[in-house]
């Protein structure tokens, strides 16, 4: 019987990979710590590797020269991103490597509304004043989504659903993608400049791939572009943001409030828990501020969402166990994309 071993699962994807193991005859064998150099001799005698994280894999190719060793010929990565993967030593060693690109773009973009909506209607200021019996409502009055433009930088699956929804709910879209407008979007939203978005949008949300590239896409001199009665909104990778900018950026008042569901150096605080502060000082100067919106990388975590990491990610190991071909296998020429400019999402 063909064997997959999946590494770091939770409880909520162990019925959908149960469910897919036995409609598929294979073993399926789930280990709850993460694949790196003291874990991947587990996978010796498997056929195939399934995994989910966000930390990189190894700094030494050792790891994907063990992989191949022990005959397995791929590595499916149950999210969107590739960055826990060093992309050449796994081609050195015969590695096909595939992702989920498309696991529920309205998982995440139905967060984006969620936050919207509690940054314009001031919810966490409000929180903060009833917490303190504090019940008066002057100074935060809001305004409605039909007055706002909301601007996406990254027009793919996910910024596309994104437009769709606040079109529907009467606001102006703005968007910026390095490919070609979609047709799918005429009407709906108009395709312009990213200076021009961080200018006129109430609303900024960005929805791109992580790679060096994109790395503090959105810094100082984007923050200073932007509204002083503007929220930012990131839902994708944390080091597409600069923190330190923002967190200045916020405490001078240039811009009227964030929502963070990634943040920079996220794997030493999230899925954990702390009896005090967290290690990371930034990540503990955003809690501070009574108009910034935190949540621990939740933009997957819905039920249709996991169940489809989990099961194409699964398919996608046995089609190349099998020989056959995945759509979702990560080429040298998708690699380049990702690597040179903002890939959207």
């Amino acid at each position: 019987m063909t064997k997959i071993l999946a590494y770091h699962v939770r409880d909520d994807e162990q019925p959908f990979i149960d469910e897919w193991a036995t409609q598929h005859h294979v073993q399926v064998d789930s280990v709850p710590y993460e694949l790196h150099d003291e874990t991947v001799d587990q996978a010796k005698g498997y056929d195939g590797i399934d995994y989910k994280q966000r930390s990189v894999l190894s700094q030494r190719p050792d790891l994907y020269r063990k992989l191949h060793a022990f005959g397995i010929k791929q590595l499916a990565i149950r999210s969107v991103g590739i960055d826990s993967v060093n992309l050449e030593w796994a081609k050195q060693n015969q590695l096909k490597l595939t992702n989920v690109p498309s696991y529920s773009p309205p998982a995440v973009a139905e967060l984006v509304l969620t936050q919207v909506m509690q940054l314009v209607r001031h919810i966490p200021q409000f929180n903060q004043r009833l917490s303190q019996n504090d019940y008066i409502v002057n100074g935060l009055r809001s305004r409605e989504l039909s007055e706002l433009t909301i601007g996406i930088i990254g027009v793919g699956r996910i910024g596309g659903t994104v437009a769709k929804i606040f079109h529907a709910l009467g606001a102006t879209v703005l968007g910026n993608d390095l490919l070609a407008p979609r047709d799918d979007l005429k009407g709906i939203l108009t395709y312009t400049t990213k200076d021009s978005v961080y200018r006129q949008s109430d609303i900024v949300t960005v929805h791109v791939y992580f790679s060096e590239q994109n790395r503090h896409l959105i810094g100082e001199p984007q923050l200073n572009l932007m509204k002083q009665t503007a929220f930012l909104i990131n839902d994708s990778r944390g080091p597409v943001v600069d923190t330190e900018a923002l967190i200045t950026a916020l405490q001078q008042s240039q811009l009227a409030g964030a929502a963070l569901d990634v943040v920079e150096h996220e794997t030493n605080i999230f899925n954990l828990k702390f009896d005090k502060q967290t290690p990371e000082p930034l990540y503990n100067e955003l809690k501070k501020l009574p108009n910034v919106l935190l949540t621990p990388h939740i933009g997957f975590f819905t039920d249709i969402a996991v169940e489809n990491m989990v099961k194409q990610s699964l398919d996608d190991t046995l089609a190349i166990i099998e020989g056959r071909q995945s759509r979702h296998e990560i080429k040298s020429e998708r690699t380049k994309a990702v690597n040179t400019r903002s890939t959207r999402r």
